[in-house]
């Protein structure tokens, strides 16, 4: 009989370097988190506009679409350790701007967006050797459980910090607040670089610098069916998260009437977290029992169901339900993506493969359903906007059903290049 789930995930956490990255991730991610609710409440408060707050979305979602062939080329070539502990540093300088200009009155909303703007792309390098990394330190048989535990880990501490954060913001400003993401990103810097292992594994000789090295791992996606169907439904899944997020606020306000400076706010964000950490413990399991293409078939259908719920809800609690299981649905179909395209891309390839795939997702799909919910949030009631683009999850539900996916084998073995 195989181990069960919570005995894997003691064993991966007894080795002092899995248990420096995993809480590398979980204290990045906790900081992530504060700026997450923040960041949105602080330009709202700023400007208290829909397409202002949605540019916030944008921001942070296009750095993947702009620098992400080229953060993954780098990461195919250089240390990897070193890119993520540089990155890490430089995020937390540049974040610093935001509540150091608060604290001299001198905070605008252009300066909030231009910050957030340059974290995410700071970040991008960073994400491009993170996923990259992984994967040489714990090997691809135990990618499930390692990916769950990251996601689970991280989503544990993001069920309390929202409750947290939106009761500090009563009292202290968004702006303030996030000074607590620049200490963690400092000591992730730290955490990571004690790891002793090496995070990079053989690499070719030639550089993947070169133009044509590049977009590799663009080709590599193309090529596989599997994974680029999985990127189509990516796309589509990232586009219905980020027009929520771009509106979450908006919507909060002007449909349930819940508003900055309400503990409810915080216990919306929570509910995201409680569904997240339900879809990191229910994520390996179905990738154990039905593999990763027909976990996702079976998942779909109701992450679509979910989506039309928290558009539908009318009232503060259903719909902090919906959330929850909006998220618990969204936590496994991403992770299942991430987790395959690890296991079949070669190691020379791996940065530029994974990193490709978030283009997609996050710089393609997650800013373009911002833009959308925003420019809908201002012309339609924000249910209604918000309606309008969860349906993105019931066509990714149709695509998945009518694709090879449904004959697709529970083990993807690692692709040639």
């Amino acid at each position: 009989m195989g181990s069960s789930a919570p005995a894997r995930r003691q064993r991966l956490l007894n080795d002092p370097d899995v248990f420096r990255y995993v809480a590398a991730r979980i204290i990045s991610l906790t900081g992530s988190a504060v700026t997450f609710i923040a960041m949105p409440v602080l330009i709202y408060g700023i400007t208290a506009s829909a397409t202002w707050t949605s540019l916030v979305i944008v921001a942070e979602a296009v750095p993947y679409l702009l620098f992400g062939l080229w953060a993954g080329a780098l990461a195919d070539h250089a240390d990897r350790r070193r890119m993520m502990v540089g990155a890490d540093l430089l995020a937390a300088l540049t974040l610093a701007t935001v509540p150091v200009a608060f604290w001299f009155d001198a905070l605008t909303a252009a300066h909030v967006l231009i910050a957030a703007f340059a974290v995410r792309t700071i970040y991008v390098f960073f994400d491009a050797a993170n996923q990259g990394a992984l994967p040489s330190l714990v090997g691809r048989e135990r990618l499930p459980a390692a990916n769950a535990l990251v996601a689970g880990g991280s989503t544990v501490a993001e069920t309390v910090v929202p409750m947290i954060a939106g009761a500090l913001i009563v009292v202290i400003s968004p702006a303030s607040i996030i000074a607590i993401d620049v200490l963690t990103f400092v000591a992730s810097a730290l955490l990571i670089r004690g790891i002793v292992r090496p995070l990079s594994g053989t690499r070719d000789r030639e550089s993947t610098l070169r133009l044509s090295a590049v977009a590799e791992g663009t080709r590599f996606i193309l090529r596989h069916e599997i994974i680029r169907l999985m990127i189509v439904i990516g796309i589509l899944v990232a586009f219905s998260a980020g027009s929520l997020m771009a509106v979450l606020v908006v919507w909060a306000d002007r449909t349930l009437g819940v508003q900055e400076g309400d503990w409810r706010l915080g216990m919306l964000f929570g509910a995201w977290g409680i569904g997240a950490v339900v879809g990191s413990v229910l994520m390996p399991r179905l990738m154990h029992r039905f593999g990763g293409p027909r976990a996702a078939l079976i998942v779909l259908p109701f992450a679509a169901a979910a989506g039309v719920a928290v558009a539908l809800a009318e009232s503060w609690l259903p719909g902090a339900l919906a959330i929850a299981g909006w998220s618990l649905m969204y936590l496994i179909i991403a992770t299942i993506s991430v987790t395959l395209r690890q296991q079949v891309t070669p190691e020379p390839l791996m940065s530029r493969v994974m990193t490709a795939g978030r283009m997609a997702t996050f710089g393609l799909g997650y800013p373009l359903g911002a833009v959308v919910a925003g420019a809908l949030a201002s012309a339609l009631d924000t249910d209604e906007a918000v309606l309008v683009c969860q349906l993105s999850l019931v066509v990714a539900a149709v695509i998945a059903w009518l694709s090879p996916l449904r004959t697709a084998p529970r083990r993807l073995d690692v692709a040639e290049r």
